[in-house]
């Protein structure tokens, strides 16, 4: 696929039920300014709402390299860190499933964004680190807290003491990212995943992210939101569906959307 052409930091496209959220700074490795934190959450929230997936990446050989050095000083630290939660916050939002999709450099602000995603795909040339021990500073409380959820105490440890930048397969083994690919091969499993992801019960998926991210934030999972996605289950068409679907051997056409039952 050939990158698209944006004139500003930042590009947003729409395929259908898929939206790719593109960071548009190639000649710096996709660095992220102050301004691009802010624009993030702002592209995010405008997607379309029959949007099914959205995808992140960057434009070029590079995902993110983290956030430009020339921003930082600019305000405090607490503002800047604020300012960073906005896109993160609006990114793990996201009503349907998200993507990162990691070729290149991930590294510091921009290995936050990627575990802000959902789900993180990469291709074998991809390199991470969490790096502020390399200018003295702090890694965003909310960006340890995910990375401890994602990686375990330990790896978000070494990742922050060392700030050593580590292969995709280190990245793999330590839950990092979930899938490595040869180069060549990755753009094809972008498309495959995106498709299925299309394909199957949004109710399922956004059921299931906000269960999962209840029982990670609290160990348990509320009886309240168990009981309001079963009553939208039994409200909803997709469970009928995927029912007729599977007696008559065909695919399944869901067509729940959040807020309509």
């Amino acid at each position: 696929m050939t990158d698209p052409d944006f004139e500003g930091d930042l590009g947003l496209t729409v395929d259908g039920p898929v939206a790719t959220l593109w960071l548009n700074r190639p000649a710096k490795r996709n660095a992220v300014t102050q301004e691009m934190w802010g624009g993030i959450a702002d592209q995010v929230h405008s997607v379309p709402e029959d949007v099914r997936v959205l995808v992140l990446r960057g434009v070029g050989d590079h995902f993110c390299a983290g956030a430009d050095i020339d921003g930082l000083g600019e305000v405090s630290m607490a503002d800047y860190h604020a300012i960073n939660q906005r896109a993160d916050d609006a990114l793990a939002g996201f009503h349907g499933p998200t993507l990162a999709y990691i070729t290149g450099s991930c590294v510091g602000g921009g290995a936050q964004l990627a575990l802000a995603c959902d789900l993180r795909i990469a291709d074998d040339t991809a390199r991470f680190g969490i790096t502020p021990a390399r200018l003295g500073i702090l890694y965003p409380a909310f960006a340890v807290e995910r990375a401890v959820r994602v990686i375990g105490p330990s790896a978000t440890k070494h990742l922050l003491y060392t700030a050593e930048i580590v292969d995709a397969e280190r990245a793999l083994r330590v839950g990092l990212i979930d899938e490595l690919l040869p180069s060549d091969e990755a753009p094809a499993r972008l498309e495959e995943l995106t498709a299925t992801l299309v394909a199957r019960s949004l109710l399922t998926q956004v059921g299931s992210k906000a269960m999962v991210d209840a029982c990670v934030e609290g160990e348990s999972i509320p009886a309240d939101l168990t009981g309001s996605w079963l009553d939208e289950l039994d409200a909803g068409p997709d469970f009928p569906e995927g029912r007729a679907a599977f007696a008559e051997k065909r695919a399944p056409r869901f067509s729940w959307r959040p807020g309509t039952h």
